[in-house]
Protein backbone atom coordinates (compact mmCIF):
# COMPACT_ATOMS: atom_id res chain seq x y z
CA UNK A 1 0.00 0.00 0.00
CA UNK A 2 0.93 3.50 -1.36
CA UNK A 3 -1.42 6.09 -0.14
CA UNK A 4 -0.92 9.62 -1.46
CA UNK A 5 -2.76 12.28 -1.13
CA UNK A 6 -3.22 14.99 -3.61
CA UNK A 7 -4.46 18.47 -4.38
CA UNK A 8 -7.08 17.09 -6.94
CA UNK A 9 -7.01 18.30 -11.02
CA UNK A 10 -7.61 17.76 -13.80
CA UNK A 11 -5.36 14.85 -14.47
CA UNK A 12 -7.69 13.05 -11.67
CA UNK A 13 -10.97 13.30 -13.70
CA UNK A 14 -11.21 9.66 -14.26
CA UNK A 15 -12.48 9.69 -10.69
CA UNK A 16 -15.12 11.71 -10.81
CA UNK A 17 -17.83 8.81 -11.06
CA UNK A 18 -16.34 6.26 -8.87
CA UNK A 19 -16.24 9.45 -6.03
CA UNK A 20 -19.80 9.90 -6.75
CA UNK A 21 -20.85 5.94 -5.92
CA UNK A 22 -18.63 5.83 -3.06
CA UNK A 23 -20.75 9.54 -1.36
CA UNK A 24 -23.72 7.29 -2.05
CA UNK A 25 -22.28 4.24 -0.90
CA UNK A 26 -21.30 5.89 2.35
CA UNK A 27 -24.38 7.79 3.25
CA UNK A 28 -26.09 4.45 2.53
CA UNK A 29 -23.88 2.84 5.07
CA UNK A 30 -24.00 5.54 7.98
CA UNK A 31 -28.03 6.05 7.74
CA UNK A 32 -27.54 9.78 7.42
CA UNK A 33 -27.14 12.20 5.06
CA UNK A 34 -23.93 12.86 2.55
CA UNK A 35 -25.15 15.45 0.35
CA UNK A 36 -25.19 13.24 -2.96
CA UNK A 37 -23.48 15.16 -6.12
CA UNK A 38 -23.03 14.56 -9.65
CA UNK A 39 -19.59 13.37 -11.62
CA UNK A 40 -19.66 16.99 -13.46
CA UNK A 41 -19.82 18.73 -9.78
CA UNK A 42 -16.93 16.56 -8.82
CA UNK A 43 -15.55 17.51 -12.09
CA UNK A 44 -15.84 21.27 -11.38
CA UNK A 45 -14.26 21.32 -7.77
CA UNK A 46 -11.02 19.16 -9.32
CA UNK A 47 -10.27 21.42 -12.09
CA UNK A 48 -10.48 24.43 -9.88
CA UNK A 49 -8.08 22.70 -7.16
CA UNK A 50 -10.70 22.85 -4.56
CA UNK A 51 -10.33 19.13 -3.65
CA UNK A 52 -7.92 16.48 -2.45
CA UNK A 53 -8.06 13.24 -3.53
CA UNK A 54 -6.24 9.61 -2.36
CA UNK A 55 -4.81 7.39 -4.28
CA UNK A 56 -3.22 3.97 -3.82
CA UNK A 57 -1.42 3.74 -7.52
CA UNK A 58 -4.53 4.98 -9.89
CA UNK A 59 -7.38 3.05 -6.70
CA UNK A 60 -9.68 5.15 -5.19
CA UNK A 61 -8.85 5.47 -1.67
CA UNK A 62 -10.79 9.19 -0.26
CA UNK A 63 -11.65 12.37 -1.02
CA UNK A 64 -13.48 15.86 0.30
CA UNK A 65 -14.11 19.07 -1.50
CA UNK A 66 -13.65 22.87 -0.45
CA UNK A 67 -17.39 25.23 -0.96
CA UNK A 68 -17.77 28.57 -0.81
CA UNK A 69 -20.65 30.71 0.66
CA UNK A 70 -21.38 33.94 1.15
CA UNK A 71 -19.59 36.06 -1.35
CA UNK A 72 -16.52 33.44 0.76
CA UNK A 73 -17.15 34.54 4.27
CA UNK A 74 -17.56 30.68 4.95
CA UNK A 75 -15.63 28.00 3.61
CA UNK A 76 -17.36 24.71 3.74
CA UNK A 77 -15.11 21.06 4.06
CA UNK A 78 -17.32 18.78 2.89
CA UNK A 79 -17.92 15.17 1.09
CA UNK A 80 -15.21 13.58 3.04
CA UNK A 81 -14.76 9.91 2.56
CA UNK A 82 -12.57 6.92 2.91
CA UNK A 83 -12.81 3.64 0.83
CA UNK A 84 -14.01 0.73 2.91
CA UNK A 85 -10.87 -1.23 2.06
CA UNK A 86 -8.51 1.65 3.91
CA UNK A 87 -10.70 2.63 6.93
CA UNK A 88 -9.39 2.42 10.16
CA UNK A 89 -5.83 3.36 8.68
CA UNK A 90 -5.74 7.04 9.69
CA UNK A 91 -6.33 8.12 6.22
CA UNK A 92 -9.28 10.40 6.93
CA UNK A 93 -7.48 12.40 9.19
CA UNK A 94 -4.62 13.19 6.58
CA UNK A 95 -7.25 13.56 4.43
CA UNK A 96 -9.09 16.35 6.72
CA UNK A 97 -5.68 17.54 7.56
CA UNK A 98 -5.32 18.14 3.81
CA UNK A 99 -8.14 19.88 2.91
CA UNK A 100 -8.40 22.02 5.89
CA UNK A 101 -4.74 23.29 5.08
CA UNK A 102 -6.21 24.11 1.61
CA UNK A 103 -9.17 25.74 2.43
CA UNK A 104 -6.72 28.09 4.71
CA UNK A 105 -4.31 29.05 2.29
CA UNK A 106 -6.86 29.37 -0.85
CA UNK A 107 -9.18 31.52 1.85
CA UNK A 108 -7.17 32.57 4.90
CA UNK A 109 -9.76 35.19 6.04
CA UNK A 110 -12.37 32.94 6.03
CA UNK A 111 -14.48 30.91 8.61
CA UNK A 112 -14.15 27.58 7.76
CA UNK A 113 -17.45 25.10 9.06
CA UNK A 114 -18.45 21.57 8.92
CA UNK A 115 -21.61 19.80 9.69
CA UNK A 116 -21.74 16.29 10.47
CA UNK A 117 -23.72 13.17 12.31
CA UNK A 118 -19.98 11.77 12.89
CA UNK A 119 -17.95 11.52 15.75
CA UNK A 120 -15.05 10.47 14.25
CA UNK A 121 -14.93 13.29 11.75
CA UNK A 122 -16.09 15.67 14.87
CA UNK A 123 -13.11 14.52 16.96
CA UNK A 124 -10.83 15.40 13.91
CA UNK A 125 -12.36 18.63 13.63
CA UNK A 126 -12.12 19.49 17.40
CA UNK A 127 -8.03 18.75 16.94
CA UNK A 128 -8.12 21.03 14.59
CA UNK A 129 -9.55 24.34 16.64
CA UNK A 130 -13.11 23.98 15.51
CA UNK A 131 -16.10 24.69 17.50
CA UNK A 132 -19.33 23.47 18.29
CA UNK A 133 -22.10 25.82 17.36
CA UNK A 134 -25.65 26.21 15.97
CA UNK A 135 -26.64 26.44 12.60
CA UNK A 136 -27.07 29.90 13.03
CA UNK A 137 -23.75 30.64 13.08
CA UNK A 138 -22.77 29.30 9.67
CA UNK A 139 -23.95 30.29 6.59
CA UNK A 140 -27.45 31.64 6.06
CA UNK A 141 -26.18 31.38 2.26
CA UNK A 142 -29.99 29.15 0.61
CA UNK A 143 -27.76 27.57 -2.04
CA UNK A 144 -25.63 25.77 0.84
CA UNK A 145 -29.02 24.54 2.34
CA UNK A 146 -30.33 23.19 -0.86
CA UNK A 147 -27.20 20.85 -0.97
CA UNK A 148 -29.03 18.84 1.98
CA UNK A 149 -32.29 18.32 0.10
CA UNK A 150 -30.77 14.92 -1.53
CA UNK A 151 -30.18 14.08 2.57
CA UNK A 152 -32.64 11.24 3.92
CA UNK A 153 -32.70 14.35 6.91
CA UNK A 154 -33.72 16.80 4.97
CA UNK A 155 -37.47 16.77 6.04
CA UNK A 156 -35.71 17.15 9.75
CA UNK A 157 -34.35 20.26 8.73
CA UNK A 158 -37.27 21.69 7.61
CA UNK A 159 -39.18 20.90 10.30
CA UNK A 160 -37.06 23.18 12.24
CA UNK A 161 -36.98 25.64 9.88
CA UNK A 162 -33.02 25.22 9.30
CA UNK A 163 -32.25 25.92 12.73
CA UNK A 164 -31.41 22.38 14.14
CA UNK A 165 -30.59 18.94 12.13
CA UNK A 166 -29.20 15.60 13.71
CA UNK A 167 -25.97 16.85 11.79
CA UNK A 168 -23.81 19.02 14.29
CA UNK A 169 -22.29 22.17 13.40
CA UNK A 170 -18.38 23.08 13.66
CA UNK A 171 -16.94 26.16 13.28
CA UNK A 172 -13.64 27.34 13.01
CA UNK A 173 -12.65 31.03 13.08
CA UNK A 174 -9.77 32.33 11.70
CA UNK A 175 -10.02 35.88 14.02
CA UNK A 176 -10.62 33.23 17.13
CA UNK A 177 -7.42 31.56 17.22
CA UNK A 178 -4.60 32.73 19.44
CA UNK A 179 -1.70 33.58 17.82
CA UNK A 180 1.35 31.06 18.00
CA UNK A 181 3.78 31.80 21.40
CA UNK A 182 6.52 33.97 20.23
CA UNK A 183 9.93 32.12 21.35
CA UNK A 184 11.80 34.57 23.96
CA UNK A 185 14.78 35.95 22.10
CA UNK A 186 18.49 34.92 23.22
CA UNK A 187 20.34 37.22 25.19
CA UNK A 188 22.34 39.65 23.17
CA UNK A 189 24.39 41.21 26.02
CA UNK A 190 27.39 40.75 28.06
CA UNK A 191 27.88 38.43 30.27
CA UNK A 192 29.98 40.22 33.25
CA UNK A 193 31.47 37.90 36.16
CA UNK A 194 32.16 39.55 39.43
CA UNK A 195 35.52 40.32 39.96
CA UNK A 196 36.55 38.46 43.49
CA UNK A 197 38.82 40.21 45.43
CA UNK A 198 42.20 38.72 46.10
CA UNK A 199 43.46 38.42 49.64
CA UNK A 200 46.73 39.95 49.84
CA UNK A 201 48.99 37.38 51.67
CA UNK A 202 52.14 39.42 52.02
CA UNK A 203 50.04 42.06 54.45
CA UNK A 204 51.75 41.72 58.53
CA UNK A 205 49.02 40.79 60.60
CA UNK A 206 48.68 43.30 63.25
CA UNK A 207 50.23 42.51 66.07
CA UNK A 208 47.78 42.11 69.65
Amino acid sequence: MNVMIHVADSSHLQHAQAICDLIFVSAQARGTGIAKRTPEYIEEKMNTGKAVIALDGDKLVGFAYIETWGHKKFVANSGLIVHPEYRGMGIAKKIKRRIFDLSKKLYPDSKIFSITTGLAVMKMNSDLGFKPVTFSELTDDKEFWKGCQTCRNFDILQRNDYKMCLCTGLLYDPAQQEPPATPPKPFAGKIVKPIAKKRNSNKTPKKK
